[in-house]
């Protein structure tokens, strides 16, 4: 879907200012994001009666530390994939236990196993640590699916939702320079793709149209980056901001799901449309009405069933014929 093809939303104003009563708290990440790590995990409390869980750990590349990957099964298996989750969280919040809730609906939704990576966080382990340890699960997890009690013939999808869904993005892009096996398909959800978010110089008229309000702001997500990059020079790079990159030629077919109400929402599609500049196959999917991070809501939310309903889509194959396909 091209950006022409796109359509502004019919969300009523009215509509518009009661979603903005649930925006998050403006807290000072840079000083409060222990608190917000706490705060994650007792919200996101399961009764262990909802799902079936394996915690394995992986050992990093350099031998140095262990990498946690939670397992979940679904309730009902109706897929051989295996899902690589990358959580959500600015790299710099999140984690397995707060991101409980979210897999075991994944698993469930999709009928697939959802492999859900423990990668370490800003600002005690700034960039390229988390990328680092997703880069390691994924190659060894591409190899060898059986490592998480998968068949070993599974296919492996990489899916990430916020800063995960740019480590998704910059996972792909590492494994195929470094000539390693890559994921044949990818799902961004509301992914970060570019480094600037300023309402002063962005090129995205979402980053001026909602990073005041709702659920994320260009403040906070300023203050991600500034954790997650401490040199602002440095987040330039296609790894820190996969929609800069030169060359994004060889990338798996890809879903890339956006939330209208969402200043990431321009980025995210702008990705897409570069992708599929370079020769790729792309769906992109906007859920209209939705606030950033929809994927973590219940599971009666219209925003996640919407975005389920596209996922499986993508996973049975409905997809769109490459640029060449389509030219020829």
């Amino acid at each position: 879907m091209t950006s022409a093809e796109r359509h502004r939303s019919r969300v009523s104003w009215v509509v518009r200012k009661a979603l903005s009563l649930f925006a998050a708290p403006r807290l000072d990440i840079r000083e409060d994001y222990e608190r917000v790590r706490r705060m994650q995990r007792q919200l996101a409390v399961l009764p262990h009666a909802r799902y079936r869980a394996l915690d394995v750990e992986i050992m990093s590349d350099d031998g140095e530390h262990p990498i946690p990957v939670r397992v979940f099964h679904p309730r009902e298996r109706r897929r051989d994939e295996v899902l690589l989750f990358f959580h959500g969280g600015g790299w710099v919040t999140g984690d397995i236990e707060s991101y409980t809730p979210a897999c075991a609906t994944m698993a469930d939704l999709t009928g697939c196993i959802v492999a859900s990576v423990d990668y370490r966080l800003a600002p005690e382990h700034p960039f390229p640590a988390g990328l680092d340890d997703c880069l390691r699960v994924a190659e060894l997890l591409l190899s060898d699916p059986a490592r998480l009690g998968a068949d070993p013939a599974s296919e492996v999808v990489l899916i990430g939702d916020s800063a995960g869904g740019n480590l998704t993005a910059a996972v792909s892009l590492e494994l195929r320079d470094r000539g390693a096996r890559g994921a044949k398909r990818q799902i961004l959800l509301y992914p970060v793709t570019h480094w600037d978010h300023d309402p002063a110089t962005s090129e995205f008229a979402s980053v001026r149209r909602h990073g005041g309000d709702y659920r994320l702001t260009n403040t906070e997500v300023q203050d991600y980056f500034e954790l997650y990059v401490p040199d602002a020079a440095a987040r330039a790079q296609p790894l820190v901001a996969p929609l800069i990159a030169d060359d994004l030629s060889r990338q798996p077919e890809t879903l890339i799901i956006t939330a209208e109400l969402d200043l990431l929402c321009d980025e995210g599609e702008a990705y897409g449309d570069a992708l599929e500049r370079a020769g790729n196959r792309v769906r992109v999917h906007r859920v209209d009405g939705a606030l950033h991070g929809f994927i973590t809501l219940p599971r009666f939310s219209r925003s996640l069933r919407e975005a389920y309903d596209v996922i499986d889509a993508f996973l049975d194959g409905d997809a769109p014929p490459s640029p060449a396909e389509a030219s020829g």
